[in-house]
C-alpha cells in the first residue's frame, strides 16, 4: 500500500515512519536555543517616507559609490548602504584607516533627497582622526550637497564638533 502512496521512496518511508512511532529510551528534554536577536536599522515610521524631488539624485544616492572622510582617505573609499523600507531610505556608511585607529561612521534616515542635495536624519561619529583623542557623535538632521560640479555630495556642516573642518563626502 505505501509503494501506491510513495511509489519513489517504496519501503524506505515505511521504515522511516515505523522509526518514528518507536519509544525512546529518554525522553527529550534540551530546548532548541532560539536565533540571536540581531539590531536591525531604525526605520523610521510608515508616515515617514522619503520625499523624493529628483529622481536623478535618488538614483545617484542609492547607487552611490562609496563615503571618505578626508582625515581617513579620499582614494580609499569606506562603503555606503542604502535600502528601503515602506517608503523610507536608511543610509548606513562607515570607513576605517587602513592600519589606523580612525573612523567614520553613518547611520539614519534620509528626509528628503532634491536637485543636488539630500537630508539625513541619524548619527554621525568621527574617532581617532586627525587625533587619535578625538570623538565627536552628534545625532540631528544633516545636510549634504554637491557644489562646484562635483562627483559627490559633500556635508554643510563643516565644522560641528571641535571646530575641525570635518570633509565627509558621499560619491556617486
Amino acid at each position: 500500500m505505501w509503494q501506491a502512496i510513495f511509489p519513489v521512496y517504496g519501503s524506505g518511508v515505511l521504515l522511516l515512519l515505523c522509526a518514528c512511532t518507536q519509544p525512546t529510551a529518554e525522553p527529550v528534554s534540551t530546548p532548541i536555543p532560539s536565533p540571536p536577536i540581531r539590531e536591525t536599522p531604525s526605520f523610521a515610521g510608515p508616515s515617514e517616507r522619503t520625499r523624493i524631488l529628483s529622481q536623478v539624485d535618488a538614483q545617484r544616492v542609492l547607487a552611490n559609490k562609496g563615503i571618505t572622510l578626508q582625515w581617513i582617505d579620499w582614494n580609499t573609499r569606506g562603503t555606503a548602504i542604502v535600502t528601503q523600507r515602506n517608503g523610507q531610505w536608511h543610509l548606513s556608511a562607515a570607513q576605517a584607516e587602513a592600519g589606523g585607529p580612525g573612523r567614520l561612521y553613518l547611520d539614519g534616515d534620509i528626509l528628503e533627497i532634491g536637485d543636488g542635495y539630500f537630508t539625513f536624519r541619524g548619527t554621525i561619529r568621527i574617532t581617532a582622526t586627525p587625533e587619535t583623542a578625538r570623538r565627536c557623535e552628534e545625532n540631528k538632521t544633516w545636510h549634504f550637497a554637491v557644489t562646484q560640479n562635483r562627483p559627490y555630495y559633500r556635508l554643510r556642516e563643516f565644522e560641528w564638533c571641535d571646530r575641525s573642518t570635518d570633509y565627509i563626502d558621499l560619491y556617486f
